[in-house]
Order: C-alpha cells, then structure tokens, then sequence
C-alpha cells in the first residue's frame, strides 16, 4: 500500500468517526485493513526506527501516524 493509499484510507476512517482523535483513527483502519497490512506496516516502522524487534499492533498504528503527518505537511 502506498503512503497516498494510508492517507485516503485514514481520512475516509476519520470521516465515518469524527469524534475521534487521530491514533484511534489509526488504530481503527488498521483493524479493517487487516493482519498482513499490519505486519507490513510495523515492519516499515522497526525498519526506519532501526529496530529489531517491537509490539506489532503499536507499531504499525505509528507508522499510519508519520505517513499522516508527513503528508499532510506543516501546521498553519
């Protein structure tokens, strides 16, 4: 999944929830992604943290929040 991929599907899981804030919505479109996108997603997180190992679901939710972030630019 490309990082325009997260962002889409972040913003579509933060329209349907706006009550929210954003590491729910994260953690919230990965549990509807799915398992291997969760593993692919922490392992991309370890990877650019230079780490060996980690908690799976944690990771991958940090990874969605820097791809976010980063795309989304500096604040106003």
């Amino acid at each position: 999944m490309t990082d325009e991929e997260i962002l889409v599907g972040f913003a579509l899981t933060r329209l349907d929830n706006p009550g929210l804030d954003m590491e729910e919505v994260a953690a919230l479109f990965l549990r509807r992604a799915g398992q291997d996108l969760v593993t692919e997603f922490a392992s991309r997180n370890l990877a650019t943290r230079d780490e060996l190992r980690g908690a799976l679901f944690p990771a991958a939710v940090e990874h969605v929040l820097r791809v976010v972030l980063t795309l989304r630019g500096p604040a106003d």
